[in-house]
């Protein structure tokens, strides 16, 4: 009715339960390690040390519209500009500043389901 476990079945159990504990030995390893980069880790800042409103109130955000900046062109056919006589900024501020508006018959915006222009 039983049957002895042959010699690779045995192998085989005590392989499974080796890697189960060393799996757990990993994970053991693993906590303490992160433990203990933790504890090195500087403290949270306390309440004093928050961020704080200036005593003028809160900055507020500008808006302006923008428009590309035309890109300098070389003067002769073999020169090259480099980035400093490029500049940094692509746009600058509008002349205009008079904000586009949503104009009757269009869908408002792309896919929001409106007929759009007929």
């Amino acid at each position: 009715m039983y049957e002895a476990a042959t010699g690779a079945q045995a192998f085989g159990y005590v392989l499974i339960l080796v890697a189960g504990v060393a799996l757990v030995v990993g994970i053991i390893w693993a906590f303490r390690l992160g433990f203990k980069v933790r504890e090195r880790e500087p403290a949270p800042p306390r309440p004093e040390e928050q961020p704080k409103l200036p005593p003028s109130g809160p900055v507020r955000e500008t808006r302006e519209v923008r428009e590309p900046d035309e890109v300098p062109r070389a003067t002769g056919e073999g020169e090259r500009l480099t980035p400093h006589q490029l500049g940094n900024v692509g746009t600058r501020r509008a002349d205009d500043q008079s904000r586009p508006r949503w104009s009757p018959g269009s869908s408002g915006s792309f896919g929001g389901g409106g007929g759009g222009r007929t």
